[in-house]
């Protein structure tokens, strides 16, 4: 498993123009910067319900799903079937209510955090055997304005460390590339110096995040 590249990496967000800076959309964030830096164009395909980008000399396919974040599976599921990926080959990036700005953990399969993207990825791809990247946007403190929060801009000084994860993600994307999983988890799941110390998430049942 840790030497099994990927074949395709899904940023998980809300379409429009409306959400491309709200919270919710840290997986696109971190697929367009990736797109760029492999030269990838992302071009929207009618029949994978989402921007589509593939960078030809490795083979690698990128989607950020237009259907919205609860039907996200729907594009996931109709790439990986197409190509024949299994969700083994698959990564996909999202924002994380339970670690705070400045930090992210790289993992394979586990529980799905009630994050309803996943949710829906896990249903049409018949397995919560895929990879995740969880990028931290930080907890609102109540559970009852998680969808508030997830739907609004990082406060003005969580903004650069969200964007310092993503960078660090992306420094650290060769090894995933080369399917060193267990190299690329040991850096970027280390928590940096000046990270920004979790909010504790309110007890009682685990939080369920908005469409």
């Amino acid at each position: 498993m840790a030497s099994t590249p990927p074949r395709l990496v899904v940023g998980l967000g809300n379409p429009g123009g409306e959400y491309t800076e709200t919270r919710h959309n840290a997986g696109f964030w971190f697929c367009e910067r990736l797109g760029h830096e492999l030269g990838a164009h992302f071009a929207f395909e009618s029949r994978f319900h989402g921007f589509v980008a593939h960078a030809r000399e490795t083979g690698l396919w990128l989607l950020m799903p237009q259907t919205y974040m609860n039907r996200s599976g729907q594009a996931i599921g109709a790439l990986a079937r197409f190509y024949r990926i299994p969700p083994a080959e698959i990564l996909i990036i999202h924002d994380e209510l339970d670690l705070p700005p400045g930090q992210m953990r790289l993992k394979f399969g586990g529980g799905l955090g009630g994050h309803n993207g996943l949710k829906d990825a896990c249903a049409h791809l018949g397995s919560q055997d895929f990879w995740r990247l969880r990028i931290g946007i930080g907890h609102p403190g109540d559970r009852n304005e998680v969808i508030n929060y997830v739907l609004k801009p990082p406060r003005r000084e969580e903004r650069p460390l969200i964007d310092e994860t993503l960078d660090r993600a992306l420094a650290n994307w060769p090894s995933m590339a080369r399917g060193d999983w267990e190299k690329a988890a040991q850096r970027l799941n280390a928590r940096p110096p000046k990270a920004a110390k979790a909010q504790t998430p309110p007890s009682g049942p685990a939080d369920k995040e908005p469409s």
